[in-house]
């Protein structure tokens, strides 16, 4: 009970002196903002970054397996990798012969081209020859038109469907279906246009500066597999099933390539929890690094509240002497500065939330998606108070160990 009735009364002389002192409690608290705001923007971009990298690779599709010639993540060993033979499209239509009923499998080449519509003209946009199944493998479709059919990849059918930016680049705002454009030195009817999907995150590829057509028309047009790579995309019947079937996907592969026993695989199965692994370590390193520097400016701010806090025992020491005197207890003038220094930094703690919340919807709106989560408010907070407690306790331990008869005697 006596704990309680200390602590209530620390607490109100503290708030009162932050109020005596208001100019100088609002300068201290202008390092806690500093480095919150610091703190808030960093994590909250780390969490952006990941959104934009999540949104622009969801068309990967997380129950997706990728059969390519080389990894996504090339760390070391590039020439090994280099070096392999290339996919062929025979090979695809293999796996998809062994593996007809258990998953879905749909064969990809691409290429870049200059495409052009009447004077309109875009260079390096990628031309995807692919099959109908892609509309199975991702989870993007069309937002106006259709999506390839069969029987354009059976007829070879010069048809395309094209990427949003592609549309607002080439037709300025006219309805491009069953327009003709050409790709290269070849002629093709758009017969769709693909929902805004983004990318061109980190390096990544722009999905809506691409074309669709049929793998078929592809070969005719740009000329086989020969010097192009083909990517087989395997969709598994379920998440659950990917395990499974990335075991089954490589012995099937090792025996469409009739690899002996003691031989390595001389192809690579990816998937999306390659990228997002190496995404996650790559920002992990980042955002150790950007709180190291930001821990700076909340160390600073910390050191400057410390100091305050040894100028305002310093100021206070005869009415310590005299709170002494009436019966006040050691642990009460402890609580006192305490709470003075905690107020202190969860005053600018709050106001950095306030101002980091400004900026982020600023980077929300401007450069990627971002926003501040409940648990950065949590850990802002905390780190606010955890840094009023610890700059306060040297100062309010030295004024609690104060003899009271030394202390009335100060001037």
């Amino acid at each position: 009970m006596r704990i309680l009735l200390d602590t209530n009364e620390s607490f109100r002389i503290a708030l009162s002196a932050i109020r005596t002192n208001k100019a100088r409690g609002t300068l201290t608290t202008l390092g806690i903002i500093i480095g919150i705001v610091a703190v808030i923007t960093t994590m909250t971009a780390f969490n952006g970054m990941r959104n934009a990298f999540s949104e622009g690779f969801s068309s990967i599709g997380s129950d997706v397996l990728y059969v390519s010639r080389m990894p996504w993540v090339v760390m070391n060993d590039f020439f090994l990798y280099r070096n392999r033979p290339r996919l062929e499209l025979a090979e695809a239509e293999k796996l998809e012969r062994n593996l007809e009923g258990r998953a879905i499998v749909n064969p990809t080449m691409d290429t870049s081209r200059s495409i052009q519509y009447n004077a309109a003209r875009m260079d390096g946009v990628r031309i995807i020859g692919t099959t109908e199944k892609q509309a199975v493998i991702s989870s993007v479709v069309p937002q106006t038109g259709r999506y390839l059919m069969a029987s354009d990849v059976r007829l070879r059918k010069p048809v395309a469907v094209i990427g949003v930016d592609i549309r607002d680049t080439l037709f300025s705002g006219a309805n491009p279906i069953n327009k003709k454009i050409r790709i290269g030195s070849y002629s093709y009817k758009v017969v769709g246009v693909m929902e805004k999907q983004g990318g061109a995150t980190f390096g990544g590829p722009n999905f809506d500066r691409q074309i669709y057509i049929s793998i078929t028309s592809f070969v005719k047009s740009f000329g086989g597999s020969r010097g192009t790579d083909v990517d087989i995309a395997v969709k598994a019947p379920s998440h659950d099933a990917m395990e499974d079937l990335e075991y089954e996907v490589i012995g099937e592969m090792r025996k469409i390539r009739q690899l002996r026993p003691s031989e390595d695989d001389n192809f690579t199965v990816n998937k999306l929890d390659t990228l997002m692994g190496a995404f996650n370590q790559t920002m992990g390193i980042m955002i150790l690094l950007g709180l190291i520097v930001t821990s700076i400016a909340l160390f600073v701010g910390g050191i400057g509240v410390m100091n305050i806090m040894f100028v305002s025992v310093t100021e206070r020491t005869r009415e310590i002497g005299i709170r002494k005197a009436i019966g006040a207890r050691n642990i009460s003038i402890l609580l006192q500065f305490l709470f003075e220094s905690a107020i202190i930094c969860l005053a600018g703690g709050v106001i950095g939330i306030v101002l980091a919340t400004i900026l982020t919807s600023v980077i929300n709106a401007n450069v990627m998606p971002a926003s501040i989560s409940l648990p950065i408010l949590a850990i802002a907070i905390l780190l606010s108070v955890a840094v009023g407690v610890l700059a306060g306790f040297v100062p309010a331990y030295k004024g609690a160990r104060l003899n009271p008869i030394d202390a009335l005697r100060y001037e």
